[in-house]
């Protein structure tokens, strides 16, 4: 069984909100980027915080049956990428998110609203 992206979005939506995730954008990448369908940026105000919102992000993802394809950053916690296929979830800590704003390199795609 395979998960639909916009299930996927709305499970992994929960996920960071339940961990209090701040300034939680979710982009709409299709016929932006072959990348995925998906984007979710948030961030945490601590290195725990940030750990946590992915440690919940792949307990939701796994229970859903999603291939997590891949996980970088946790032990740093600074920038944590989740590659679940057809979402990709950018947990950063709040530093970090300031200095990257990837949301600007996406400026193309819409911002999905909260359903």
């Amino acid at each position: 069984m395979t998960i639909q992206s916009e299930e996927l979005l709305r499970l992994t939506l929960e996920a960071v909100e339940d961990k209090k995730a701040m300034n939680v954008v979710a982009l709409d990448l299709r016929g932006i980027s072959l990348i995925s369908d998906y984007f979710i940026i948030c961030h945490g105000n601590s290195d725990t915080q940030v750990q946590a919102i992915a440690t919940e992000v792949r307990k939701v993802a796994q229970g859903a049956g999603a291939v997590i394809r891949g996980i970088e950053g946790m032990d740093a916690a600074r920038w944590v990428l989740m590659d679940l296929g057809d979402v990709v979830v950018h947990i950063f800590h709040r530093d970090e998110r300031e200095y990257y704003n990837i949301e600007r390199l996406w400026s193309d795609a819409k911002v999905v609203e909260p359903v």
